[in-house]
């Protein structure tokens, strides 16, 4: 007969210990599996330990011999409660964490470790700092999911036919668009699409250079908003938004929309359902956005339409098509499908949307680099020079891929400055996160991605900007999730191939062109809060044109 044992979590009565039946031929790993599938322990084989009351039980003999119930404990640690600030009546954590949700949320990290939770009026989120923690919350497993309930930050502008980018993953319309989009985004038929990138940013010299000539310093993220959308407007929708037709050019309308509407979800999202179901004010704006932008959208997929396509398999298409609109026009699969009509609009919104604003932010970041860290400039144009590069290079992988301090660089600033900060993914069932941390069903995780790119725990003095830092065996050697700029796992950004593109191509011709400096050095560099992404909103530089450039390096 097999030997029946009772088990509990140190931390909890005893009176709670289940009963658990043993197999037989049990080693101590098997016995690990088995209590932690009872308890929804996450990592069993790293972190589960049993005791009794006097004695630790090191192996499957001192288990079996055990007479009394049996302690579970995770890392050396009781099943415990997430710690996070009590917050105020009604209005919780929220001031505590707005307006500089950034040094707030590292604070509560200062002050309550790895994993804290927070409750803003009435919706209850968990941060992690913690890679381990956050490689967990991405794996998409039994354990946690992308679905985005009332509490997740996205909530407010999601779909029902989002699909790829907005949608929940175990749904059919998930698995639809997943199989058609990710073909076009990636490296392959990314880099098809770097010419087009490449005259966007020539085309606009013109104005960059004459705000060189008239002297006047510019605010850098709404003319990279400019710059990022007006690539993405070639590339997915196939239009030109006309961004550079003057120095003063506005916007177009589906930009400033797609822009603004970011900004409401994060204000929407914040402040709890009651503030989401009002009929008027913010909420009401953006429900009038999102059917705003989406009747904006039919007009360039009616104009597609009538261009006359051919079809082609994923691939093919994916290689040969002049936008996304195009793409997915063209694409069939290998049963001769297409992706269904319903399903177009909303994966095109998002794949705009969230292609320039986070293009734009993370160009801004850049330019703030370089007239903020001394030396980054000169060393960035010598590699250019080091290479051959002049006003007629046509940017491509092959040169690129040379170009590895410019790497060095871009991977820094994602590290240091990172404009996404939120992905979040939900727990499918009550489980227990290494350290003994205890997650309900259904509650949201942010695995901080600012946070983890600057946690001295995982990262050699973080405030200290260092290209070179790539170069060392800790960097080689981290934790595979210490560094995730587009988030990880089977939900990370599709687009990041798309957006590592555009800011190889813009920033290496902006270097070469222009020598950038800051207006005014004692100025603070601010962010908007209730913005979706993290971007300086502040950042006025001086770009002046290059008369002259360094020799080439001796060898």
């Amino acid at each position: 007969m097999a030997p029946i044992k009772r088990f509990f979590l140190l931390g909890e009565d005893v009176a709670t210990a289940r009963e658990i039946e043993l197999p037989p031929d049990l080693q101590l790993a098997d016995l690990q599996e088995i209590v932690a599938a009872h308890f929804c322990i996450v990592q069993p084989k790293a972190g589960v330990s049993f005791t009794s009351q006097t004695e630790n039980l090191a192996s499957i003999e001192d288990v079996l011999a055990a007479d009394e119930a049996i302690t579970v404990s995770i890392d050396g640690r009781k099943a415990r409660e997430v710690p996070g600030p009590k917050g105020l009546p009604y209005f919780g954590s929220y001031f505590e964490i707005y307006p500089d949700h950034l040094g707030n949320h590292q604070r509560l990290f200062d002050m309550y470790g790895p994993l804290f939770k927070t409750t803003t009026m009435g919706r209850t989120i968990y941060h992690t700092n913690d890679p381990e923690l956050a490689s967990i919350v991405f794996a998409e497993s039994e354990f946690f999911s992308k679905v985005i309930n009332e509490d997740h930050p996205l909530y407010p502008i999601k779909n029902k036919q989002a699909g790829v980018f907005l949608g929940d993953t175990n749904t059919e319309e998930w698995r639809i668009v997943h199989k058609f989009l990710p073909p076009a985004f990636g490296p392959k038929a990314v880099r098809h699409y770097a010419p087009t990138m490449q005259k966007t940013v020539e085309d606009a010299f013109k104005v960059f250079d004459e705000l060189d000539t008239r002297g006047e310093a510019w605010n850098v993220y709404p003319y990279m908003l400019k710059l990022g959308s007006q690539a993405v407007g070639k590339l997915v929708l196939g239009y030109d938004f006309n961004h550079f037709n003057a120095v003063d050019q506005p916007p177009h309308e589906l930009v400033m929309l797609m822009a603004e509407s970011l900004e409401l979800n994060k204000k929407v999202a914040s402040r709890g359902d009651w503030y989401a179901a009002l009929p008027f004010g913010d909420p009401k704006r953006l429900r009038g956005m999102k059917e705003r932008i989406f009747h904006l959208m039919q007009k360039p997929i009616q104009d597609a339409k009538r261009g006359g396509i051919e079809d082609l398999d994923l691939q093919d298409a994916a290689l040969k098509a002049e936008n996304m609109i195009d793409y997915i026009l063209r694409a069939t699969d290998n049963k001769g499908d297409k992706l269904p009509a319903t399903s177009f609009i909303e994966p095109l919104v998002v794949a705009t949307g969230a292609g320039f604003t986070t293009t734009s932010s993370l160009l801004s970041w850049l330019i703030y680099g370089l007239v903020t860290y001394p030396g980054m400039q000169d060393r960035l144009l010598q590699e250019l020079i080091d290479n051959d590069f002049d006003e007629n290079t046509q940017i491509t992988a092959e040169l690129t891929n040379k170009l590895t301090f410019f790497d060095k660089y871009i991977k820094e600033t994602q590290r240091r400055h990172n404009p996404s900060f939120q992905p979040a993914r939900t727990a499918l069932r009550d489980l227990i996160l290494p350290g003994g941390y205890k997650i309900p069903e259904g509650a949201v995780v942010i695995p901080a991605l600012h946070h983890i790119h600057n946690n001295p725990a995982v990262w050699d003095s973080p405030a200290r900007f260092d290209p070179d830092r790539w170069d060392t065996d800790a960097v080689r050697n981290r934790h595979k999730a210490a560094y995730i700029p587009f988030a990880t796992g089977p939900r990370s950004c599709i687009g990041f191939n798309f957006a590592l593109q555009e800011v190889k191509v813009f920033l290496p011709k902006l270097v070469y062109r222009y020598r950038f400096e800051r207006e005014d050095e004692n100025d603070t560099i601010e962010y908007d809060p209730m913005f979706q992404l993290i971007r300086p909103v502040n950042l006025y530089v001086r770009a002046e044109r290059r008369t002259s450039w360094p020799a080439k390096s001796r060898s």
